[in-house]
């Protein structure tokens, strides 16, 4: 419920309370004794649905932006009176007065917007480094992103450039300042003894999972948005889903400045092409989500224009989305087929040594090395095969030139095989494949390398 209160400008307090009591609107009615630019001061409550419909009404009365309309939350209201009003103002969504007053205070002043953006960054720097996902969450509850990603739909939607202008500027800006304070911060910490020498930073978990983009990455950014846009609409869990969508854009962003500060081009290419899609996906959702819930412009006659702007900003942002999703699809069918590469040959091998049934031997491991890059890059899988096989069993010299030949020809593509021996004691057992123990590695080593298709 909403308490309204409005200062009736001088001679429009008949045509104020005509307009109230025509809608069966319960108010009160105080006198004003200011400096005489307004006579009364009327205050009525609403249910939230139905405050945009009592603004027009009051506009059409003589109230104008020039005078003072107050639109208070109430916490609680008491009245048997109270059903009637819902069932006359049916609804959900807040009024666009008050969605404007909310998005302008979700987008900060600039200082405190990049103090808390910088902060957030270098918390999920530290995260991606330290490969823990709590870190990179907590530092997403400082991220200021949600201001500006729905101030600048919400300044499209109600025609309002400025604010657009600025939601736009301080998205792009944020997370350009994202790359270059992970950047900053990895360049510096290889100074230091904080971070191994020569450290890989592509095989930490978390930052592996921002340098293969997929389709389910488009899917949490337009989850996001949607959820950002509604928790605004209906006034609840702005902080949670704020999390939400900074989780979308600070971590990716921040893996883009690890990559160039690590030299490595192709993750910050990577991560950099998933912030932007994240970007778009969420600024994409807002937008059709406030569109479709009947919000207009402030300014009356002005709705025609903001649908054809809104249709064109609507499409621009879908094709960018579009053309990058080339690269999701790319990654997410590179991603398929390594993966499935991988549970086939360790499929294949299982089943070969379980028909085999060979006394005391035991297939212990087998590891596929092959990642999308690989696919694109035309490098041929690496397969790591480790056996486990008693001290008197007979090794064949050209095992692992074998399984290339039979990998190779099995899935037409090229290979290398590298097969590992360790040495195996077996107690006596009725099963025909028994668990075996190995106390110590053999160095003998087996490597063999095919080329062509697998």
């Amino acid at each position: 419920m909403r308490l309204v209160q409005v200062l009736i400008p001088e001679g429009t307090r008949e045509s104020v309370l005509t307009a109230l009591d025509e809608q069966g609107i319960d108010y009160a009615v105080f006198d004003e004794v200011g400096r005489g630019d307004f006579e009364a001061m009327v205050q009525f409550p609403v249910p939230p649905s139905g405050v945009e419909s009592m603004m027009d009404v009051l506009t059409e009365a003589g109230v104008q932006e020039d005078s003072y309309t107050i639109v208070l939350p109430t916490e609680t209201v008491v009245s048997q009176r109270l059903s009637a009003l819902v069932e006359r103002f049916p609804g959900l969504r807040i009024a666009r007065e008050e969605l404007y007053a909310r998005a302008q205070d979700l987008a900060p002043a600039n200082s405190t917007f990049f103090a808390f953006l910088v902060l957030s960054t270098i918390i999920a720097t530290t995260g991606l480094l330290l490969d823990s996902a709590a870190t990179i969450i907590g530092a997403m509850v400082v991220a200021p992103l949600m201001g500006p990603a729905i101030s600048a739909s919400v300044g499209t939607i109600l025609d309002d450039p400025k604010m657009t202008r600025r939601g736009v500027i301080l998205q792009v800006t944020g997370l350009l300042a994202a790359i270059a304070t992970a950047a900053i911060m990895g360049v510096l910490l290889q100074q230091t003894i904080l971070i191994p020498p020569q450290l890989d930073i592509t095989s930490i978990p978390q930052v592996a999972e921002r340098t293969s983009p997929n389709f389910l990455s488009l899917f949490l950014a337009l989850g996001s948005g949607f959820a950002g846009s509604i928790s605004i609409m209906r006034g609840s869990g702005s902080t949670l889903v704020g999390v939400a969508i900074a989780v979308a854009l600070v971590p990716p962003a921040a893996t883009s400045g690890l990559g160039l500060a690590f030299g490595l081009p192709g993750v910050a290419i990577a991560a950099a092409v998933l912030v932007v899609v994240n970007l778009l996906a969420i600024n994409l959702s807002a937008l059709v989500l406030f569109y479709l819930a009947g919000f207009k412009p402030l300014e009356a006659g002005t709705y025609e224009g903001v649908k054809s702007s809104l249709f064109s900003r609507i499409a621009i942002i879908a094709v960018g989305i579009a053309v990058l999703s080339i690269v999701l699809g790319l990654v997410t069918l590179t991603t398929f087929q390594t993966e499935s590469f991988e549970k086939q040959v360790q499929s294949d091998f299982q089943q070969g040594f379980d028909e085999a049934n060979l006394p005391g031997v035991e297939l212990v491991s087998v590891t596929v090395d092959y990642e999308p890059i690989d696919i694109v890059l035309g490098n041929e899988p690496e397969v790591n095969v480790l056996i486990a096989v008693p001290r008197d069993q007979e090794i064949p010299p050209d095992l692992a030139q074998r399984w290339d030949d039979e990998i190779t020809a099995t899935f037409d593509r090229d290979v290398y095989v590298r097969v590992g021996f360790v040495e195996a004691q077996l107690s006596e057992r009725e099963e025909p494949n028994p668990p075996l123990g190995w106390p110590s590695v053999s160095p003998q080593v087996v490597s063999g390398r095919y080329v062509l298709p697998v």
